[in-house]
């Protein structure tokens, strides 16, 4: 009789190890959030440049940022402003925990004929992963 109830006791305790066993934690899900960055090269503050994101959750934030060129030329006054932004953007987004997966960047310089055109936009977009 006491062999029967150690053979059940074993039984039990080898079924829960099995069990316990075959539970897997869930794999990580991964979240999304991509910033964008269009820098205006149209002078005279013509053109519009801003810093663009979309959280995971779809949620859209627009921060405006000056445009390169003044009537006279470029201006590193704004480009030191939206560099400060942009880097504020990076830490902010760091400290959350969002690690910087990838960083597109692109030029458009508008029909680029023998016109002269001044119309042309840079354009950056930084995508962020964070593991949960």
């Amino acid at each position: 009789m006491k062999k029967i109830i150690y053979i059940s006791i074993a039984i039990v305790i080898l079924a829960s190890a099995g069990i316990l066993f075959s539970f897997k934690s869930p794999a990580p899900t991964e979240k999304w959030y991509q910033v964008t960055v269009i820098e205006s090269v149209v002078p005279g503050g013509l053109g519009r440049s801003r810093m663009i994101s979309q959280d995971e959750n779809g949620k859209m934030e627009e921060i405006k940022l000056k445009n390169f060129f003044s009537l006279a030329g470029i201006n590193f006054g704004n480009v030191k402003d939206n560099d400060v932004k942009i880097t504020q953007k990076i830490t902010d987004l760091t400290s959350e925990g969002w690690e910087l997966y990838n960083v597109t960047s692109g030029v458009y310089s508008g029909s680029g004929g023998s016109g002269g055109n001044s119309n042309g936009i840079f354009i950056t977009r930084y995508l962020y992963k964070k593991s949960e």
